[in-house]
């Protein structure tokens, strides 16, 4: 998992979901469990 400033290209990643978990967004995708990504 990677900490990013900005989660807008990997938003953009076919099967990404964008989470919103203990005021923290995540991005998690199952179709490519590679680009998992945190912000905040």
């Amino acid at each position: 998992m990677k900490v990013r400033n900005s989660l807008r290209a990997l938003k953009k990643i076919p099967g990404a979901q964008i989470v919103r978990r203990r005021g923290r967004t995540f991005v998690i995708n199952k179709q490519n469990p590679r680009m998992k990504a945190r912000q905040g």
